[in-house]
């Protein structure tokens, strides 16, 4: 690092003109991510239910609609009345997009076809499924549906297209809106902290070019993977945070050694030996982190994790080289375009004389203050017993949403949505199943408690399809999952094979792959922070000491999400449907969280590590770290609750999740963990804070990664 200090403080412009070249250029290409992202990717593709699927395909076809056209026949007219108007309709449509198959009450074959005739007789809807050439995008998809809508007659449309289109939708304009909120809140609290327009504009300015810089991530990572929606959101705003708190500490340490009288080459190699150090830490941190989240089998959670990897290392990367160049540039002109030039030094001092008194009373009653913090946090953590996963669905589109209001059309006024469980025959050699295998099969299933009848969707080679139809108001309930696990356990006769699959299967695997690798993932955090943390202090017990404070964190977040989104307590006042926690979500915020925890931790135990080198005690060494990062470190968790509690003004209930997810967190961790627990267990484990065997010390000494 101070090698890399020496080239930035000699070479400033060409290193902030390359960064600039670079980023906006990779920007610029980046862009073009807008047209490649998928709503696809939450399913375990080794699962039995993703092979179902597959085998169909490969059989017959895609069988999922993509789009249900639902039309109610005006006052005074019936469902015959409008046929021809719909037919025709559903014709032209054909000659402009070509489809797979399009299928309606009239002509599909019954059973199948009173699944597309309205309870009250007075709508019908037609199942249409794309074919791959049918040219169809995210752009011109709303042309297709004008196509479909009928003159005179009201006309609805749902299906899994149109569902996932929306939500990207959706998506795209909150990640503006967001932005166009975040920046300048963000540059305005800049300003009151920073007490100037320069300093404040320094990582602003460099979190704009985190958000160039994520595009062009994610628009690479497009040619080797799926992208999901929410990635766009995801890893702009992470890049945006990350890069503004980075920026944070840089500028408020290098402010601080000119305030101690530092010319500004020293100021900058100094800054970039301590705090540049421990942002390039810091990033090496949340990279772990997220990696956890490549051992799950679903290509979302992997861009997911991927992406976010991607967006620390830029805002790392921006902050180690723009930021720099530009206070090597500014030099003494970081303080101007301020109305107080004493401004910040004054708030410095409050603020250190603050979390110094704060430091003071906590060491004097450590052992209670550790007692109730920790006690308050495990009853916030409590309802996460209760908590499950579920599924993103329909509901969690705006209440305005076309989208929406179309499918719960569907499930309203119509006898079935046709969902059910998908069972696949096939028989041994390459042969078909006999028939007597398949009515036996077909008789099992249609006993089973909660399936209303069973019909027989197709034959070819060795495959035989059944679609177990699900009752009325089964689909979305645990009885559908149960029933999954009870036609896997059906004896069948003896040579033919049986796999179920179907929506609910599809989720229920794709859930169970989440929970068979969270342990891994959580494996692999730990163990890369306990490795690096002990790397960076040469102490076995502040790594021990990190990690239970980021769980503490976690399941007090987890416990008020549970008791908000899942059991419902305030859902009203944040416009969601209650519902169980969507995994891949969990995951999310369990790797942010995590990540944010350790490097808040990393920030604080570096000041305290400071003054033990200068020869303080543990209790003179607590209090200078907190005291000299009190301010920075809730102030830089204030302007990420900016950034990502941006998510909370999403039309997307599981982004408002996400958002909501992230203030809890930050709150909890920030100031409540970081600022009055830490400092009680570091005061109550005195000198044990930095032991590590003797053989542990050899190794920090020949490998550590000290100032």
């Amino acid at each position: 690092m101070s090698r890399w200090a020496e080239i930035v403080v000699t070479r400033s412009r060409w290193v902030l003109a390359i960064v600039l070249l670079v980023v906006l250029f990779a920007g610029a290409w980046g862009v073009g991510i807008f047209g490649k992202l998928t709503g696809t990717g939450y399913y375990d593709p080794n699962s039995e239910a993703v092979e179902v699927e597959q085998i169909i395909y490969e059989n017959f076809g895609s069988q999922a609609a993509d789009i249900i056209a639902l039309y109610a026949a005006p006052e005074g007219r019936t469902i015959d009345d409008i046929r021809p108007d719909i037919e025709r309709t559903l014709a032209e449509f054909q000659d402009a997009v070509p489809a797979e198959s399009i299928q309606t009450y009239w002509t599909a074959p019954p059973p199948m076809n009173q699944l597309l005739l309205a309870t009250d007789q007075r709508s019908v809807a037609a199942s249409i499924t794309l074919g791959a050439n049918s040219g169809l995008t995210a752009a011109n998809f709303p042309d297709a549906l004008e196509l479909l809508e009928v003159p005179g007659v009201e006309s609805q449309f749902a299906g899994n297209t149109v569902v996932a289109i929306e939500f990207t939708d959706t998506l795209e304009s909150d990640l503006i809106r967001s932005e166009l909120i975040a920046v300048p809140i963000t540059l305005v609290l800049l300003v009151f902290i920073f007490g100037g327009v320069i300093a404040a504009a320094v990582p602003v300015f460099v979190g704009v070019l985190a958000i160039f810089s994520s595009l062009a991530t994610l628009r690479l990572l497009s040619n080797f993977t799926e992208v999901s929606s929410y990635a766009l959101n995801i890893t702009s705003l992470i890049g945006l945070g990350l890069a503004i708190d980075y920026g944070l500490f840089i500028v408020s340490r290098y402010r601080e050694e000119l305030a101690a009288g530092s010319d500004v080459t020293s100021a900058v190699k100094r800054t970039m030996s301590t705090a540049g150090h421990t942002v390039m830490f810091s990033a090496a941190l949340l990279i772990c982190a997220f990696a956890g989240m490549l051992v799950f089998p679903q290509t979302v959670l992997r861009s997911l994790g991927l992406g976010a990897m991607a967006a620390v290392l830029g805002a790392a990367v921006l902050s180690l080289t723009a930021v720099p160049a530009l206070l090597t540039m500014l030099g003494h002109r970081i303080n101007a375009w301020t109305w107080d030039r004493e401004t910040s030094t004054r708030a410095e001092a409050r603020a250190r004389r603050f979390w110094g008194g704060v430091v003071r009373k906590v060491v004097r009653r450590p052992a209670l203050i550790a007692v109730v913090i920790t006690g308050g946090l495990l009853v916030l953590a409590s309802p996460v017993v209760e908590a499950r996963f579920g599924e993103i669905e329909y509901t969690a589109l705006p209440e305005d949403s076309q989208a929406r209001a179309a499918t719960q059309t569907l499930l309203d006024e119509f006898p079935s949505t046709g969902n059910g469980a998908t069972l696949v025959l096939r028989g041994e050699n390459g042969q078909a199943p006999d028939s007597a295998a398949v009515r036996t099969v077909s008789t099992e299933v249609a006993k089973v408690d909660g399936i209303s009848q069973t019909v027989i969707v197709g034959q070819e080679s060795d495959v035989v399809v059944l679609q177990g139809l699900y009752a009325q108001g089964v689909d979305g309930t645990t009885r559908a999952s149960e029933i999954t696990g009870e036609l896997r356990a059906l004896d069948v006769p003896d040579g033919t094979d049986l796999l179920v699959g179907g929506g609910r299967a599809l989720v229920d695997d794709a859930n169970q792959a989440v929970s068979d690798s969270l342990p891994w993932m959580i494996t692999i955090m730990v163990l890369s922070t306990l490795v690096l943390l002990f790397l960076a202090f040469g102490s076995v017990a502040l790594p021990i000491k990190a990690v239970l404070m980021a769980a503490l964190s976690l399941a007090a977040t987890f416990g008020v999400l549970t008791w908000v989104f899942q059991l419902g307590h305030g859902a009203s006042w944040l416009h969601v449907v209650p519902a169980a926690m969507e995994p891949t979500f969990v995951v999310l915020i369990l790797a942010v969280v995590f990540g944010l925890s350790t490097d808040y931790e990393v920030f604080l135990m570096s000041r305290m590590m400071e003054a033990r080198a200068a020869g303080a005690t543990t209790v003179e060494a607590v209090e200078y770290g907190i005291s000299r990062t009190g301010r920075v470190v809730t102030a830089a968790a204030l302007l990420l609750i900016v950034v990502t509690g941006a998510f909370t003004v999403s039309g997307l209930s599981i982004m408002r999740f996400l958002g909501v997810g992230m203030i809890v967190a930050l709150i909890i961790d920030a100031t409540i963990v970081r600022m009055l627990l830490v400092p009680s267990l570091v005061k109550l484990m005195g000198e044990a804070n930095w032991w590590a065997p003797a053989w542990m010390k050899r190794v920090h000494a020949k490998v550590g990664l000290g100032h």
